[in-house]
């Protein structure tokens, strides 16, 4: 099948020393290689080009997390998308091998993303949240499995995923306009649609964040939005509620564990201004467009005029 990588950049010269060797090193290299970038206004573009990637350039307000994907998949002629963002680090030449591998063997597969391991300066905070969403063991997701996994199931991301061309068409593509979690999206309309979910951990990257307790709180508003809108996915897979007390105490005990039980104060408070964050989020209806735009961590989507 033919692979086309797809990355998605705002100033993001500070990976690419890291990022581009990586890239250039995998065995079998894609067959097509595109960068979407924002409007940087560093090297970034530069960077690429002498790389030599192919690069579309964006107005950076016209970025939107479902509709600038959406557009990525129709300047490329792909059985199979791979997405990456800029500082999701692929590990060892045969990542995208190993994620693209499934869809070979498995033809209702129309989702495989990987595994993300916290960078190597990741803060304890940071790396349990990928050790907790990023198991050492891979596993195949369907419709059926809503009632074991809840939420759970239509999960991935695509800060390193791949899609199969046939089942992106079939439910939709990408979604034009959305905040965020248009992973979530996809991969809940996909198995809505028949097809499964899988998770590679065998084909790893790295990728963590250490977001300070007010950029939590702009982060889970977007989630909270997010769901708010497409209650759908609620309706079909569950709520959220509980995955974030397992996500709590499994937190408290990886502090434990790694002898570090005086974070675990700002760890509660971290998820409380998570909570706090979604739950506003969710009443999002109820807001000012100029507040939410004061706390959104995508301030750009409130601009946009196919917000609803």
């Amino acid at each position: 099948m033919k692979t086309a990588v797809i990355v998605l950049t705002c100033n993001a010269t500070a990976w690419l020393d890291q990022f581009i060797p990586a890239l250039q090193a995998q065995t079998p290299a894609p067959d097509e290689v595109l960068v979407i970038d924002s409007s940087s206004n560093d090297t970034t573009v530069s960077v690429f080009c002498d790389a030599d990637y192919r690069v579309h350039v964006i107005p950076r307000g016209d970025f939107n997390h479902g509709g600038t994907r959406r557009l990525a998949t129709e300047l490329v002629d792909a059985d199979v998308y791979v997405f990456l963002t800029q500082d999701a680090l692929l590990c060892g030449p045969e990542a995208l091998m190993k994620l693209v591998t499934p869809f070979d063997e498995y033809p209702d597969i129309g989702l495989s993303y990987g595994r993300q391991l916290p960078h190597v300066n990741a803060r304890p905070l940071g790396g349990h949240a990928r050790l907790f969403n990023y198991p050492d063991s891979s596993r195949t997701k369907s419709l059926a499995d809503a009632g074991e996994l809840g939420i759970k199931t239509c999960f991935a991301s695509d800060s390193f995923a791949a899609y199969r061309r046939t089942a992106l068409d079939q439910v939709g593509g990408f979604p034009p306009c959305v905040i965020g979690t248009e992973d979530t999206y996809v991969a809940g309309r996909m198995l809505r649609a028949g097809w499964k979910v899988h998770y590679e951990a065998g084909a790893c990257v790295y990728h963590s964040h250490d977001y300070a307790l007010l950029a939590q709180f702009r982060r889970y508003f977007d989630i909270g939005v997010f769901y708010g809108r497409e209650r759908w996915i609620a309706e079909a897979f569950g709520a959220a509620g509980g995955e974030g007390s397992r996500f709590v105490q499994s937190e408290v005990r990886y502090l434990i564990e790694q002898k570090r039980p005086w974070l675990i104060p700002y760890a509660l408070l971290q998820n409380a201004a998570k909570l706090a964050g979604y739950r506003v989020g969710m009443l999002e209806r109820h807001l000012p467009v100029g507040l939410k735009k004061r706390i959104s961590m995508n301030s750009n989507f409130w601009s946009q005029d196919d917000v609803r």
